[in-house]
């Protein structure tokens, strides 16, 4: 059985190798760029791994084994589900791996923001020693952040902001009201949130539907001065639309570990804002969560593979009644 796997960042694949360390399969490894690249290594894959690399129609159209495709990470926005679905090709990610790394990544930029850290710093270096260049800081206590998306992440954020006083307030069009109840936060439409917030976390992740999804008609219902930080993926908030909301002041500052084109081009207006804190796509990442990540991605591999079940985590979860292939049952190697 020959896995492919199409592009990665890491300076070595011994976690990937590990999992995959079974009679029978055959490992290639590669970095494409386009479809065309894809398209050649993969014709004759039984399984794919992929990162960044486009599983676009055409390549799955040209996909003659393929069972099953795992993606690094939470979101799938490199593959066509619906070509993968009608193929019958099963999708797997991982999407319980990171979160208190992401959570803690955007409390720290939500921290960074609200007490002006970076700035201060630069400010203290440029020889200027002066509490007023700080001006004005609000207490913690009284401000309330909007989240956007109540998954694991900002549910896990969530926890971490209550014991520094913030109220809370969500907008998820999937969220039962009990299950925000149950968290004891406030649950409210997408522009009261915008209305209320004076910080707005951004959880969202990227689909048809939520690309853009904070723009110029959110940030005209916005509180002057707002802070925003984004820790989802760079499309769901308009980023023309944020340019012009920092400029008129509607947003005083915001922190992003993701942009609309990653990496960054280095003409972007972003690298000469003081008030934006760009941090390179790093929220998940933690030794631990890294080894815990590209693992269960592997391991997505091996269950359809090696021991004929559904992946633990399915993404097109309308196959499970399609394919001949077993529940799935938890391993002692998904236990980290």
């Amino acid at each position: 059985m020959k896995v492919v796997i199409t592009d990665h960042e890491y300076p070595n694949l011994k976690y990937e190798k590990k999992v995959l360390a079974h009679d029978g399969i055959e490992l290639e490894i590669h970095q494409c760029k386009t479809e065309d690249e894809v398209i050649e290594v993969c014709r004759e894959a039984d399984g794919i791994i992929n990162l960044y690399a486009p599983i676009s129609r055409r390549v799955i159209e040209s996909l003659e084994k393929c069972k099953i495709i795992t993606r690094y990470g939470v979101g799938v926005d490199t593959i066509d589900l619906d070509a993968a679905t009608e193929k019958e090709i099963c999708i797997g990610n991982v999407p319980d791996y990171g979160i208190n790394e992401v959570s803690d990544h955007a409390l720290a930029l939500i921290m960074s923001l609200l007490r002006k850290i970076p700035f201060a710093n630069q400010t203290v270096k440029n020889d200027v020693w002066d509490v007023n260049t700080t001006k004005s800081i609000r207490r913690l206590s009284k401000l309330t952040i909007g989240l956007v998306g109540f998954g694991n992440i900002p549910r896990r954020l969530s926890e971490k902001v209550k014991v520094l006083g913030l109220k809370i307030v969500v907008s998820d069009p999937f969220l039962p009201e009990e299950v925000a109840k149950d968290h004891d936060v406030e649950l409210v439409s997408l522009e009261e949130l915008c209305e209320r917030a004076d910080v707005i976390s951004v959880h969202a992740p990227l689909t048809d539907s939520t690309k853009g999804m904070i723009g110029k008609e959110q940030f005209n219902l916005m509180k002057k001065g707002v802070y925003l930080v984004n820790t989802a993926r760079g499309p769901v908030v308009d980023e023309e639309a944020l340019l012009e909301a920092l400029h008129n002041g509607t947003v005083a500052a915001v922190g992003l570990d993701v942009v609309e084109n990653e990496p960054i081009d280095r003409n972007h207006p972003f690298l000469s804002m003081d008030n934006v804190i760009l941090t390179p796509h790093m929220a998940g990442y933690s030794e631990e969560s890294a080894e815990e990540m590209r693992s269960k991605t592997a391991l997505g591999i091996i269950d359809v593979l090696v021991y004929g079940q559904y992946p633990k985590y399915l993404v097109n979860k309308g196959l499970q009644e399609k394919l001949d292939l077993k529940a799935f049952e938890m391993r002692e190697e998904y236990k980290f």
